[in-house]
């Protein structure tokens, strides 16, 4: 197959890129300049307006836009502007690419984010009944705001109508945990590492997640199978709070203690890091019922396993470093 990935340079891109290629694919990453390291064949674009690299779409069958400034910043309006910005244009300018193509591809696998979902413990959240974000009228500006950027990205999608030839598919998806470098676990397991992984906050806010094998089979599925459109949850049947989480992966790395983090350590720590707590205080209790319903089988439906996964691949990849919590020799 060929398998465009617009924006596929950052660390979801490159771990999809690597798979797809190991496999024998021919893999396009649209970038818009980063090139060293990444798997398959690097073409420029601006995200912004159509030009050469819309060529790549005529014939191809596949693609994955995942194109958007990182979240992991201060919600400032320039911030904001710019992270709607590189969403909304990106998604809108493949959707032309998309149209405009005598060849389209059959189908077009979309990036957005649980963030949509209503912050809650008392029920998980689906793409059947789930609560949307939209409702919630007294949560903190900070999440409101970024709640518009999320929902902007989806509405860029589906805004032109369907399309007549390509099958559509927006991947709300929960915190990947891969032990690849500059990912969530890997900010996690530092932590621990540390001594400092114990709960933030209360400890009650659930964390969403899915296992990085069970992301690509997830990725893979939603090409291989016509049966799916529209909205669809990439997430580990198995959410659970923060304080379990922390303790899970404690465990996982053989440590028994994790300082906790209050609400203000949190709030100081956001700022010097030019990041936001929302990220870590947000409750997104996320389920896959979409992905049920069609037959998927998660390899890790559960944190407990997960997390000695990937930490035994983490170790494998970085071998015995002496630190706190590490074993030595």
């Amino acid at each position: 197959m060929k398998i465009i990935l617009p924006g596929g340079s950052g660390t979801i891109g490159r771990l999809l890129a690597r798979a797809f290629q190991n496999e024998g694919h021919d893999v396009v990453v649209l970038s818009r300049g980063v090139s060293a390291g990444v798997p398959g064949r690097v073409v420029a674009w601006d995200a912004r307006t159509l030009g050469p690299w819309a060529k790549e779409f005529e014939g191809a069958e596949v693609v994955i836009n995942l194109a958007g400034r990182s979240i992991n910043c201060r919600y400032t309006p320039a911030n904001l502007r710019a992270l709607t910005d590189s969403r909304v244009d990106a998604t809108r300018i493949v959707g032309q690419a998309i149209r405009e193509a005598a060849r389209p591809p059959r189908v077009w696998l979309q990036a957005s984010t649980a963030t949509v979902y209503a912050h809650r413990y008392d029920a998980p959240n689906d793409e059947l009944t789930g609560i949307m974000a939209t409702a919630e009228t007294d949560s903190p500006k900070t999440w409101q705001d970024i709640l518009k950027v999320s929902t902007a990205w989806e509405q860029a999608a589906t805004e032109g109508g369907p399309l007549p030839c390509t099958r559509q598919v927006l991947l709300r998806t929960s915190i990947l945990m891969s032990p690849e470098p500059g990912g969530a676990f890997a900010v996690m397991l530092d932590l621990v590492r540390r001594g400092l992984g114990g709960r933030a906050g209360d400890g009650r806010q659930y964390i969403s997640w899915i296992h990085d094998r069970d992301f690509l089979r997830a990725i893979r599925w939603l090409i291989e199978r016509d049966t799916l459109a529209g909205p669809v949850n990439l997430a580990a049947p198995g959410p659970l709070p923060n304080a379990e989480f922390m303790r899970g992966l404690r465990e996982a790395w053989g440590i028994g203690f994790g300082l906790p983090a209050s609400g203000l350590i949190l709030e100081a720590g956001a700022f010097f890091m030019r990041t936001e707590t929302e990220l870590i205080l947000k409750s997104r209790r996320v389920v896959p019922t979409r992905l049920l319903q069609d037959g998927f089988k998660f390899e890790f439906p559960e944190w407990p396993e997960a997390a000695h996964d990937l930490v035994a691949r983490w170790r494998i990849a970085h071998g015995k470093i002496t630190g706190w919590g590490e074993p030595s020799g």
